[in-house]
């Protein structure tokens, strides 16, 4: 008897076939299913000493990979699972510090470091999902995004919140339009 049913290998489309004008991706993560996503859409695997998926983090060691992953690919995929898991502990003080900790030891680096470069890359920041503090459960809802280049200009929204977040230019039906505006917005920078 086995705990696991039979079936096959999981097949996905890869980065190209959808936007055949992204040749190159990368991952960067401590978490073995996002891993394993970007390995079937055809992405490169970065593997950091130190990142654990929680607020112990090598924060520093996953913004270096990016800056270095971002010299040489058309997307790089940085995931951080820590906010999402004091989430789910329901500890809402770990949540805005693995929040800040992200800001300042992994976006701050990757903008000071990217900003004198001749083409710097489109960031997009967004989580991959809302997780409640309160239930400690994924729920349903858009996420906020941000997205930084210097080439565009900044609308009305202020702060990084799901309520401010609908106040923004963009607003989507289906997450992939946030690839396609990635996509377009990447062409014109």
């Amino acid at each position: 008897m086995s705990l696991w049913a039979p079936g096959g290998a999981s097949t996905l489309p890869t980065l190209n076939s959808n936007y055949p004008t992204l040749k190159k991706g990368t991952v960067i993560s401590a978490v073995d299913l996002i891993k394993g996503i970007g390995k079937l859409a055809g992405f490169e695997i970065i593997n950091v000493d130190g990142a654990t998926g929680l607020a112990d983090t090598n924060y520093q060691g996953k913004a270096k990979a990016a800056i270095q992953a971002l010299q040489t690919n058309d997307i790089v995929l940085l995931h951080i699972e820590a906010p999402d898991e004091a989430s789910h502990e329901g500890n809402l003080e770990l949540k805005l510090k693995t929040i800040e900790d992200i800001d300042a030891q992994v976006l701050a680096p990757i903008l000071r470091e990217t900003k004198g470069w001749s083409n710097p890359p489109l960031i997009v920041l967004l989580p991959d999902h809302i997780t409640s503090t309160t239930t400690k459960t994924h729920q349903p809802g858009s996420v906020p995004f941000t997205v930084c280049h210097p080439s565009l200009e900044p609308d009305k929204v202020q702060f990084f919140s799901e309520s401010e977040a609908k106040q923004g230019m963009y607003q989507f039906d289906e997450t992939s339009e946030l690839m396609d505006l990635m996509v377009m917005l990447n062409k014109g920078v």
